[in-house]
């Protein structure tokens, strides 16, 4: 008997003919022997409609009550799929995150997990039910409230309760039917992947792939959770993702594939004094807004004034909020002004190849190059290769990328939800 941990995005449980698809398939796995434990998503787009109630009511609400509100979608996932595997005859438990043992610390909207103790899971499966549980959420020990995980929520949630119960894996159900070589939405002609190492996953999901969230690829790969991403509007075998594939010796692809991101913003602060700390004062500004920077570029200071001038990408919601943060210390920074761009875009390729394999920077850039494409900004790891480049340019720039390294399928892939969770 294997102990099963599945997870359903909102697209998969948008309504109730995709809860009782997803019922059935719940029970298909528990009939084959199989102790499981689901974890749901709120239904479609519950929770954007919640926070565009919320923001109705108030510019800023609460932290707290957001939270609160915010996790009434998934309560209505999970007691929703409950009723319906009991329909078929099975027994289930819904639990919410704080019943289900998912505690946080205190930071509303964006919660890290601190402990998992899942009892009531473990008792719920020893009587033979599937235990069904609220994605996206915990509880915080010391202050009592109920807090949010913050963006990939629901698939971090799987991920933590996997790793907590030493699940022999961790399905993650989309509406695709596993991790493609680019988002099939932008490019038809992507393949799917049969396996993808976790390092890898872990840097497309940085540069922008949607499949799976960061913060669930980084649980999964620190405490060694396989991932299988795969479609629940179809049976087809998805995509493993672990650290190595069992018996199998074949060197790694070039590359892997192409991740997109057109949620993210930059900023560059226009004359910046060229003295020592001054950029660490900067950032430190941007760090107290909670934001995450990805790239960063500094020009040559100019012999003549002294200064130069810092760009840094950042995600787009986050944006307005550091440039005022900003703006309010100019005088402090002595900087001449900030110039602030929502209409870009980030590629990525990545592919564990890349590190025995030379002349894929010069092939990358030649096929931006070909189709025209400017280049902004550039960032590197080992494995990886962002660029920045013009929002109503990226469909164009990926096409001729994933062409260009012969990552094109014959057919077209299939989306069946349209969402992509």
């Amino acid at each position: 008997m294997a102990l099963i941990v599945q997870k359903y995005g909102g697209s998969s449980v948008s309504d109730a003919e995709g809860i009782k698809r997803v019922a059935k398939r719940i029970v298909e796995t528990k009939k084959a022997g199989n102790d499981v434990v689901v974890v749901v998503s709120a239904m479609g787009d519950t929770t954007d409609e919640l926070v565009d109630l919320a923001h109705e009511i108030s510019p800023a609400p609460s932290g707290r009550e957001l939270d609160m509100l915010l996790t009434a979608g998934e309560r209505i996932s999970m007691s929703l799929v409950a009723m319906a595997i009991i329909q078929l005859g099975q027994k289930a438990r819904s639990f919410t995150g704080s019943q289900a043992g998912l505690v946080t610390d205190a930071i509303h909207g964006n919660a890290n997990i601190v402990d998992v103790t899942p009892t009531r899971v473990f008792a719920a499966l020893e009587d033979g039910a599937v235990a069904i549980v609220a994605g996206f959420q915990g509880f915080n020990r010391k202050t009592g409230d109920i807090t949010t995980l913050g963006r990939g929520g629901s698939d971090t949630t799987a991920v933590a309760l996997a790793a907590a119960m030493n699940a022999d894996v961790c399905e993650i159900y989309t509406d695709v039917d596993g991790v493609f070589t680019a988002d099939p939405r932008i490019v038809p002609s992507a393949h799917k992947l049969d396996f993808v190492t976790a390092e890898e996953m872990l840097e497309l999901a940085s540069a922008g792939a949607k499949v799976l969230y960061i913060r669930a690829v980084e649980f999964a790969r620190r405490h060694g959770v396989k991932l299988h991403v795969r479609s629940s509007f179809s049976s087809k075998i998805g995509t493993i993702v672990a650290d190595h594939k069992e018996g199998d010796n074949v060197e790694a692809p070039i590359i892997t594939g192409v991740a997109t991101d057109k949620d993210e913003a930059k900023i560059t602060v226009v004359g910046v004094p060229d003295k020592i700390g001054r950029a660490a004062e900067l950032f430190g500004i941007v760090a107290g807004e909670g934001t995450s920077i990805d790239m960063i570029v500094q020009n040559i200071s100019a012999a003549a004034t002294g200064r130069t001038d810092i760009s840094f990408t950042l995600p787009i919601g986050d944006g307005p909020r550091v440039v005022a943060a900003l703006n309010r210390h100019r005088e402090d920074l002595e900087f001449d002004s900030v110039v602030y761009d929502d209409q870009i875009a980030k590629l990525a390729i990545v592919g564990a190849g890349m590190r025995t394999h030379p002349g894929v920077s010069a092939r990358f850039f030649g096929a931006l190059a070909d189709a025209g494409i400017n280049i902004e900004m550039i960032s590197t790891s080992d494995i990886r290769i962002s660029v920045v480049t013009r929002l109503d340019s990226l469909a164009e720039a990926v096409q001729a990328v994933h062409t260009a390294f012969g990552l094109d399928a014959s057919g077209e892939a299939v989306v069946y939800g349209g969402t992509g969770r």
